[in-house]
Protein backbone atom coordinates (compact mmCIF):
# COMPACT_ATOMS: atom_id res chain seq x y z
CA UNK A 1 0.00 0.00 0.00
CA UNK A 2 1.29 3.48 -0.91
CA UNK A 3 1.04 5.79 2.07
CA UNK A 4 -0.91 8.98 1.35
CA UNK A 5 -0.06 11.06 4.40
CA UNK A 6 2.91 9.58 6.27
CA UNK A 7 6.43 10.50 5.16
CA UNK A 8 9.75 9.38 6.63
CA UNK A 9 9.03 11.34 9.79
CA UNK A 10 5.26 11.29 10.23
CA UNK A 11 2.90 13.86 8.71
CA UNK A 12 4.15 17.41 8.24
CA UNK A 13 3.09 20.57 6.43
CA UNK A 14 1.89 24.15 6.68
CA UNK A 15 -0.69 24.90 9.35
CA UNK A 16 -4.10 25.48 7.84
CA UNK A 17 -3.26 23.62 4.63
CA UNK A 18 -4.64 20.10 4.36
CA UNK A 19 -3.83 17.81 6.09
CA UNK A 20 -2.40 20.08 8.81
CA UNK A 21 -5.86 21.25 9.84
CA UNK A 22 -7.95 20.80 13.00
CA UNK A 23 -10.58 18.66 11.29
CA UNK A 24 -7.98 16.28 9.89
CA UNK A 25 -6.26 16.00 13.28
CA UNK A 26 -9.59 15.16 14.90
CA UNK A 27 -10.09 12.37 12.36
CA UNK A 28 -6.47 11.25 12.71
CA UNK A 29 -6.80 10.91 16.48
CA UNK A 30 -9.99 8.93 16.01
CA UNK A 31 -8.43 6.68 13.36
CA UNK A 32 -5.43 5.95 15.54
CA UNK A 33 -7.69 5.30 18.50
CA UNK A 34 -9.79 2.83 16.53
CA UNK A 35 -6.68 0.92 15.41
CA UNK A 36 -5.28 0.78 18.96
CA UNK A 37 -8.60 -0.16 20.55
CA UNK A 38 -9.05 -2.95 18.04
CA UNK A 39 -5.62 -4.34 18.99
CA UNK A 40 -5.63 -3.88 22.75
CA UNK A 41 -9.13 -3.06 23.93
CA UNK A 42 -9.09 -0.08 26.28
CA UNK A 43 -5.98 1.84 25.17
CA UNK A 44 -4.04 4.86 26.48
CA UNK A 45 -2.06 7.39 24.43
CA UNK A 46 0.40 10.08 25.57
CA UNK A 47 0.45 13.41 23.72
CA UNK A 48 3.35 15.88 23.84
CA UNK A 49 4.27 18.88 21.71
CA UNK A 50 6.92 21.45 21.01
CA UNK A 51 6.43 25.18 21.59
CA UNK A 52 4.82 26.36 18.35
CA UNK A 53 1.50 28.15 18.79
CA UNK A 54 -0.53 25.69 16.72
CA UNK A 55 0.33 22.85 19.08
CA UNK A 56 -2.49 23.77 21.45
CA UNK A 57 -5.06 23.60 18.66
CA UNK A 58 -3.89 20.23 17.40
CA UNK A 59 -3.53 18.82 20.91
CA UNK A 60 -7.21 19.53 21.55
CA UNK A 61 -8.26 18.05 18.21
CA UNK A 62 -6.28 14.84 18.70
CA UNK A 63 -7.58 14.50 22.26
CA UNK A 64 -11.16 14.79 21.04
CA UNK A 65 -10.67 12.23 18.30
CA UNK A 66 -9.01 9.72 20.61
CA UNK A 67 -11.73 10.16 23.22
CA UNK A 68 -14.42 9.60 20.58
CA UNK A 69 -12.72 6.27 19.78
CA UNK A 70 -12.76 5.26 23.45
CA UNK A 71 -9.05 5.84 24.10
CA UNK A 72 -7.68 7.47 27.26
CA UNK A 73 -5.29 10.39 26.84
CA UNK A 74 -2.43 11.67 29.02
CA UNK A 75 -1.16 15.16 28.17
CA UNK A 76 2.53 15.94 28.67
CA UNK A 77 2.63 19.58 27.54
CA UNK A 78 5.81 20.91 25.89
CA UNK A 79 8.27 18.01 25.85
CA UNK A 80 11.20 16.96 23.65
CA UNK A 81 10.34 14.21 21.20
CA UNK A 82 12.71 11.69 22.86
CA UNK A 83 11.14 12.53 26.21
CA UNK A 84 7.76 11.54 24.81
CA UNK A 85 9.28 8.27 23.58
CA UNK A 86 10.74 7.60 27.03
CA UNK A 87 7.53 8.40 28.90
CA UNK A 88 5.47 6.30 26.49
CA UNK A 89 7.61 3.33 27.54
CA UNK A 90 7.68 4.02 31.25
CA UNK A 91 3.95 4.71 31.52
CA UNK A 92 3.29 1.48 29.62
CA UNK A 93 1.13 3.46 27.19
CA UNK A 94 -0.06 1.89 23.95
CA UNK A 95 1.37 4.75 21.88
CA UNK A 96 2.76 8.27 22.02
CA UNK A 97 1.95 11.23 19.79
CA UNK A 98 4.36 14.09 19.10
CA UNK A 99 2.99 17.38 17.77
CA UNK A 100 6.01 18.98 16.13
CA UNK A 101 7.57 19.99 12.84
CA UNK A 102 11.07 19.55 14.30
CA UNK A 103 13.48 22.06 12.68
CA UNK A 104 10.83 23.73 10.48
CA UNK A 105 9.56 27.29 11.17
CA UNK A 106 6.53 27.95 13.37
CA UNK A 107 4.08 28.12 10.45
CA UNK A 108 4.58 24.38 9.92
CA UNK A 109 3.52 21.58 12.20
CA UNK A 110 3.27 17.83 12.09
CA UNK A 111 2.45 14.60 13.83
CA UNK A 112 4.57 11.55 14.50
CA UNK A 113 3.75 8.47 16.49
CA UNK A 114 5.68 6.24 18.86
CA UNK A 115 4.90 2.62 19.60
CA UNK A 116 4.57 1.27 23.12
CA UNK A 117 8.32 0.50 22.99
CA UNK A 118 9.18 4.14 22.27
CA UNK A 119 10.17 3.48 18.65
CA UNK A 120 8.66 4.97 15.51
CA UNK A 121 5.35 3.37 14.64
CA UNK A 122 5.67 0.49 12.18
CA UNK A 123 4.75 1.16 8.56
CA UNK A 124 2.01 -1.48 8.77
CA UNK A 125 0.31 0.36 11.65
CA UNK A 126 0.56 3.69 9.82
CA UNK A 127 -1.06 2.04 6.80
CA UNK A 128 -3.92 0.77 8.97
CA UNK A 129 -4.44 4.28 10.36
CA UNK A 130 -4.53 5.71 6.83
CA UNK A 131 -7.09 3.09 5.82
CA UNK A 132 -9.25 3.98 8.84
CA UNK A 133 -9.21 7.66 7.79
CA UNK A 134 -11.44 6.70 4.89
CA UNK A 135 -14.11 5.35 7.26
CA UNK A 136 -16.92 7.55 8.68
CA UNK A 137 -16.17 8.92 12.15
CA UNK A 138 -18.36 7.34 14.79
CA UNK A 139 -18.36 7.95 18.54
CA UNK A 140 -18.42 5.21 21.14
CA UNK A 141 -21.21 5.18 23.73
CA UNK A 142 -20.93 7.99 26.28
CA UNK A 143 -19.95 5.59 29.03
CA UNK A 144 -17.02 4.33 26.96
CA UNK A 145 -15.53 7.67 25.94
CA UNK A 146 -11.83 8.06 26.60
CA UNK A 147 -10.74 10.03 29.66
CA UNK A 148 -8.07 12.74 29.70
CA UNK A 149 -5.49 13.60 32.35
CA UNK A 150 -2.35 15.72 32.57
CA UNK A 151 1.01 14.34 33.75
CA UNK A 152 2.29 17.22 35.87
CA UNK A 153 5.75 15.82 36.62
CA UNK A 154 6.66 14.83 33.03
CA UNK A 155 9.59 17.26 32.81
CA UNK A 156 11.14 16.10 36.07
CA UNK A 157 10.85 12.45 35.11
CA UNK A 158 12.66 13.06 31.82
CA UNK A 159 15.36 15.22 33.41
CA UNK A 160 16.23 12.42 35.81
CA UNK A 161 16.29 9.90 32.97
CA UNK A 162 18.74 12.01 30.95
CA UNK A 163 21.09 12.34 33.92
CA UNK A 164 20.97 8.58 34.48
CA UNK A 165 22.48 7.85 31.03
CA UNK A 166 26.01 8.72 32.19
CA UNK A 167 27.85 7.25 35.19
CA UNK A 168 27.05 8.71 38.62
CA UNK A 169 30.71 9.58 39.15
CA UNK A 170 30.73 11.97 36.16
CA UNK A 171 30.46 15.61 37.17
CA UNK A 172 30.40 18.51 34.75
CA UNK A 173 31.74 20.88 37.38
CA UNK A 174 34.16 23.36 35.82
CA UNK A 175 32.71 23.14 32.30
CA UNK A 176 31.42 26.43 30.92
CA UNK A 177 28.90 25.91 28.14
CA UNK A 178 26.32 27.72 26.05
CA UNK A 179 23.03 25.93 25.36
CA UNK A 180 20.89 26.86 22.36
CA UNK A 181 17.39 25.43 22.82
CA UNK A 182 16.00 26.77 19.51
CA UNK A 183 13.11 28.36 21.45
CA UNK A 184 11.78 24.82 21.32
CA UNK A 185 10.86 21.84 23.45
CA UNK A 186 14.16 21.60 25.36
CA UNK A 187 13.95 25.13 26.78
CA UNK A 188 12.79 24.01 30.24
CA UNK A 189 14.57 20.64 30.24
CA UNK A 190 18.14 20.99 28.97
CA UNK A 191 19.24 23.83 31.31
CA UNK A 192 18.21 21.79 34.35
CA UNK A 193 19.96 18.63 33.13
CA UNK A 194 23.34 20.26 32.61
CA UNK A 195 23.18 22.57 35.62
CA UNK A 196 22.21 19.73 37.96
CA UNK A 197 25.25 17.82 36.71
CA UNK A 198 27.48 20.75 37.71
CA UNK A 199 28.05 22.72 34.50
CA UNK A 200 28.04 26.50 34.30
CA UNK A 201 25.35 27.19 31.70
CA UNK A 202 24.36 30.26 29.72
CA UNK A 203 21.42 30.22 27.36
CA UNK A 204 20.31 31.36 23.93
CA UNK A 205 17.07 30.38 22.24
CA UNK A 206 15.36 29.59 25.53
CA UNK A 207 12.44 32.05 25.55
CA UNK A 208 9.75 30.55 23.31
CA UNK A 209 6.72 32.65 22.41
CA UNK A 210 4.98 30.24 20.04
CA UNK A 211 6.27 32.05 16.96
CA UNK A 212 10.06 32.09 17.30
CA UNK A 213 10.88 28.36 17.31
CA UNK A 214 14.01 27.69 15.17
CA UNK A 215 14.19 31.34 14.08
CA UNK A 216 17.93 32.07 13.61
CA UNK A 217 18.74 29.66 16.46
CA UNK A 218 19.07 25.95 17.06
CA UNK A 219 20.96 23.17 15.33
CA UNK A 220 19.99 24.36 11.85
CA UNK A 221 21.28 27.91 12.51
CA UNK A 222 24.55 27.37 14.40
CA UNK A 223 25.97 30.87 13.78
CA UNK A 224 24.19 32.21 16.87
CA UNK A 225 25.72 29.52 19.07
CA UNK A 226 29.20 29.93 17.58
CA UNK A 227 29.13 33.68 18.25
CA UNK A 228 27.99 33.16 21.85
CA UNK A 229 30.67 30.53 22.58
CA UNK A 230 33.45 32.74 21.24
CA UNK A 231 32.17 35.90 22.93
CA UNK A 232 31.87 34.19 26.29
CA UNK A 233 35.10 32.16 25.96
CA UNK A 234 33.05 29.06 26.78
CA UNK A 235 34.47 25.55 26.65
CA UNK A 236 31.78 24.45 24.21
CA UNK A 237 28.27 25.03 22.94
CA UNK A 238 25.35 22.66 22.40
CA UNK A 239 22.43 23.33 20.05
CA UNK A 240 19.19 21.37 19.76
CA UNK A 241 16.48 21.58 17.14
CA UNK A 242 12.89 22.54 17.85
CA UNK A 243 11.82 19.16 19.20
CA UNK A 244 15.09 18.10 20.80
CA UNK A 245 15.92 14.94 18.88
CA UNK A 246 18.84 16.55 17.01
CA UNK A 247 22.01 18.00 18.44
CA UNK A 248 25.16 19.66 17.21
CA UNK A 249 28.02 21.08 19.21
CA UNK A 250 30.57 23.86 18.90
CA UNK A 251 34.08 23.63 20.33
CA UNK A 252 35.89 26.44 22.11
CA UNK A 253 37.26 27.75 18.79
CA UNK A 254 33.81 27.97 17.23
CA UNK A 255 34.23 24.87 15.08
CA UNK A 256 30.95 23.07 14.38
CA UNK A 257 30.70 19.46 15.62
CA UNK A 258 28.02 17.67 13.59
CA UNK A 259 26.35 14.28 13.89
CA UNK A 260 29.22 12.46 12.16
CA UNK A 261 31.71 13.96 14.63
CA UNK A 262 29.52 12.99 17.57
CA UNK A 263 29.09 9.44 16.24
CA UNK A 264 32.86 9.13 15.91
CA UNK A 265 33.49 10.28 19.48
CA UNK A 266 30.91 7.95 21.02
CA UNK A 267 31.95 4.99 18.85
CA UNK A 268 35.65 5.41 19.55
CA UNK A 269 35.10 5.76 23.28
CA UNK A 270 32.89 2.68 23.52
CA UNK A 271 35.18 0.68 21.26
CA UNK A 272 38.24 1.50 23.37
CA UNK A 273 36.40 0.55 26.55
CA UNK A 274 35.14 -2.69 25.00
CA UNK A 275 31.52 -1.55 25.28
CA UNK A 276 30.61 -1.12 21.61
CA UNK A 277 28.15 -3.83 20.62
CA UNK A 278 28.60 -4.71 16.95
CA UNK A 279 29.11 -1.75 14.66
CA UNK A 280 27.71 1.65 13.70
CA UNK A 281 24.80 2.51 11.40
CA UNK A 282 24.94 5.70 9.35
CA UNK A 283 22.97 6.96 6.37
CA UNK A 284 23.54 7.80 2.73
CA UNK A 285 24.61 11.26 3.94
CA UNK A 286 27.25 10.04 6.40
CA UNK A 287 30.65 11.50 5.56
CA UNK A 288 33.08 9.20 3.76
CA UNK A 289 35.74 10.21 6.28
CA UNK A 290 33.76 8.79 9.19
CA UNK A 291 33.28 5.49 7.38
CA UNK A 292 37.04 5.27 6.80
CA UNK A 293 37.86 6.20 10.41
CA UNK A 294 35.57 3.48 11.74
CA UNK A 295 37.01 0.96 9.31
CA UNK A 296 40.49 1.89 10.51
CA UNK A 297 39.48 1.00 14.06
CA UNK A 298 37.96 -2.30 12.93
CA UNK A 299 34.41 -1.13 13.60
CA UNK A 300 31.76 -2.40 11.14
CA UNK A 301 29.76 0.33 9.42
CA UNK A 302 26.54 0.19 7.38
CA UNK A 303 24.53 2.85 5.55
CA UNK A 304 20.72 3.07 5.37
CA UNK A 305 18.27 5.52 3.82
CA UNK A 306 18.11 8.99 5.34
CA UNK A 307 15.77 9.10 8.32
CA UNK A 308 16.38 8.10 11.92
CA UNK A 309 13.59 5.50 11.74
CA UNK A 310 15.71 3.56 9.24
CA UNK A 311 18.75 3.83 11.50
CA UNK A 312 16.73 2.38 14.39
CA UNK A 313 15.33 -0.40 12.20
CA UNK A 314 18.82 -1.48 11.10
CA UNK A 315 20.14 -1.35 14.67
CA UNK A 316 17.33 -3.65 15.74
CA UNK A 317 17.98 -5.99 12.81
CA UNK A 318 21.71 -6.22 13.57
CA UNK A 319 21.50 -6.16 17.34
CA UNK A 320 23.80 -3.11 17.35
CA UNK A 321 23.44 -0.09 19.65
CA UNK A 322 24.88 3.00 17.98
CA UNK A 323 23.87 4.91 14.87
CA UNK A 324 22.88 8.28 13.58
CA UNK A 325 22.78 10.97 10.94
CA UNK A 326 25.03 13.87 10.01
CA UNK A 327 22.16 16.21 10.89
CA UNK A 328 22.51 15.28 14.56
CA UNK A 329 20.02 12.45 15.08
CA UNK A 330 22.13 10.14 17.26
CA UNK A 331 20.69 6.87 18.58
CA UNK A 332 22.31 5.26 21.62
CA UNK A 333 20.00 2.27 21.68
CA UNK A 334 21.43 0.87 24.91
CA UNK A 335 19.94 3.83 26.81
CA UNK A 336 17.27 5.39 24.56
CA UNK A 337 14.89 4.06 21.91
CA UNK A 338 15.17 7.01 19.52
CA UNK A 339 17.40 9.95 18.65
CA UNK A 340 17.92 12.12 21.73
CA UNK A 341 19.85 15.39 21.59
CA UNK A 342 20.38 15.78 25.33
CA UNK A 343 21.41 12.16 25.88
CA UNK A 344 23.82 12.25 22.93
CA UNK A 345 25.46 15.44 24.18
CA UNK A 346 25.88 13.90 27.62
CA UNK A 347 27.77 10.92 26.16
CA UNK A 348 30.27 13.32 24.60
CA UNK A 349 30.61 15.41 27.76
CA UNK A 350 31.24 12.28 29.82
CA UNK A 351 34.08 11.44 27.43
CA UNK A 352 35.53 14.94 27.76
CA UNK A 353 35.47 14.65 31.54
CA UNK A 354 36.94 11.14 31.69
CA UNK A 355 39.83 11.98 29.33
CA UNK A 356 40.25 15.56 30.49
CA UNK A 357 40.51 16.81 26.90
CA UNK A 358 38.62 19.45 24.88
CA UNK A 359 36.50 18.54 21.88
CA UNK A 360 39.02 19.67 19.29
CA UNK A 361 41.66 17.32 20.73
CA UNK A 362 39.30 14.35 20.94
CA UNK A 363 38.43 14.74 17.26
CA UNK A 364 42.02 14.67 16.04
CA UNK A 365 41.65 11.13 14.64
CA UNK A 366 38.76 11.99 12.30
CA UNK A 367 39.44 13.51 8.88
CA UNK A 368 36.20 14.23 7.05
CA UNK A 369 36.17 14.89 3.32
CA UNK A 370 34.49 17.99 1.87
CA UNK A 371 30.76 17.48 1.39
CA UNK A 372 28.45 19.99 -0.28
CA UNK A 373 24.66 19.82 -0.03
CA UNK A 374 22.45 21.97 -2.25
CA UNK A 375 18.67 22.02 -1.73
CA UNK A 376 16.54 22.52 -4.82
CA UNK A 377 12.98 23.57 -3.95
CA UNK A 378 10.26 21.84 -5.93
CA UNK A 379 7.51 23.74 -7.69
CA UNK A 380 3.90 22.74 -6.88
CA UNK A 381 2.95 19.52 -8.61
CA UNK A 382 6.53 18.51 -9.37
CA UNK A 383 7.43 14.81 -9.25
CA UNK A 384 10.80 14.55 -7.48
CA UNK A 385 11.49 10.98 -8.60
CA UNK A 386 10.68 11.74 -12.23
CA UNK A 387 12.93 14.80 -12.16
CA UNK A 388 15.85 12.85 -10.72
CA UNK A 389 15.38 10.07 -13.28
CA UNK A 390 15.20 12.41 -16.29
CA UNK A 391 17.83 11.70 -19.00
CA UNK A 392 19.27 15.21 -18.77
CA UNK A 393 19.81 14.99 -15.00
CA UNK A 394 21.22 11.46 -15.25
CA UNK A 395 23.66 12.59 -17.92
CA UNK A 396 25.04 15.28 -15.59
CA UNK A 397 25.17 12.76 -12.73
CA UNK A 398 27.24 10.42 -14.87
CA UNK A 399 29.60 13.24 -15.78
CA UNK A 400 30.10 14.30 -12.15
CA UNK A 401 30.68 10.69 -11.08
CA UNK A 402 33.30 10.32 -13.82
CA UNK A 403 35.16 13.39 -12.51
CA UNK A 404 35.05 12.09 -8.93
CA UNK A 405 36.20 8.58 -9.80
CA UNK A 406 36.94 6.51 -6.71
CA UNK A 407 37.53 9.60 -4.58
CA UNK A 408 33.97 10.77 -4.10
CA UNK A 409 30.29 10.10 -4.57
CA UNK A 410 27.03 11.71 -5.67
CA UNK A 411 23.63 11.48 -4.02
CA UNK A 412 20.28 12.84 -5.20
CA UNK A 413 17.28 12.23 -3.00
CA UNK A 414 13.89 13.78 -2.27
CA UNK A 415 13.45 15.19 1.22
CA UNK A 416 11.06 13.22 3.37
CA UNK A 417 9.91 16.31 5.27
CA UNK A 418 10.04 19.26 2.82
CA UNK A 419 9.34 19.85 -0.92
CA UNK A 420 13.02 19.63 -1.81
CA UNK A 421 15.47 17.59 -3.84
CA UNK A 422 18.74 17.31 -1.96
CA UNK A 423 21.84 17.29 -4.16
CA UNK A 424 24.99 16.06 -2.40
CA UNK A 425 28.51 15.75 -3.78
CA UNK A 426 31.36 14.50 -1.61
CA UNK A 427 35.02 14.02 -2.43
CA UNK A 428 38.66 14.41 -1.50
CA UNK A 429 39.94 17.89 -0.74
CA UNK A 430 41.58 18.43 -4.16
CA UNK A 431 38.26 17.97 -5.97
CA UNK A 432 35.90 20.88 -6.74
CA UNK A 433 32.92 19.34 -4.95
CA UNK A 434 31.16 22.69 -4.61
CA UNK A 435 31.34 23.36 -8.33
CA UNK A 436 30.19 19.85 -9.14
CA UNK A 437 27.25 20.08 -6.71
CA UNK A 438 26.17 23.43 -8.15
CA UNK A 439 26.43 22.07 -11.69
CA UNK A 440 24.13 19.20 -10.83
CA UNK A 441 21.71 21.41 -8.84
CA UNK A 442 21.50 23.84 -11.78
CA UNK A 443 20.49 20.99 -14.07
CA UNK A 444 17.77 19.88 -11.65
CA UNK A 445 16.49 23.46 -11.41
CA UNK A 446 16.49 23.65 -15.21
CA UNK A 447 14.23 20.62 -15.36
CA UNK A 448 11.79 22.48 -13.11
CA UNK A 449 11.61 25.26 -15.67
Amino acid sequence: MTRKYFGTDGIRGTVGEYPITPDFMLKLGWAMGRVLARDSGRARVLIGKDTRISGYMFESALEAGLSAAGVDVALLGPMPTPGIAYLTRTFRADAGIVISASHNPFADNGIKFFSSEGTKLADAIEERIEAMLDEPLTTVAAGKLGKAMRIDDAAGRYIEFCKSTIPNRVSLHGLRMVLDCAHGATYHIAPSVFRELGAEVSLVGATPDGLNINRDVGSTSPATLRAAVIQQSADLGIAFDGDGDRVLMVDADGREIDGDDILYLIARDRHERGQLVGGVVGTLMTNFGLAMALEGMGIPFERVKVGDRYVVERLLEKGWQLGGESSGHIVCADVQSTGDGIVSALQVLALMVSEGKPLQTLLAGLEKVPQVLVNVRLTPGSDAKALMASPAVQEVVAGVEAELGDEGRVLLRPSGTEPLIRVMVEGRAHLDVEGLANRLATQVEGELG
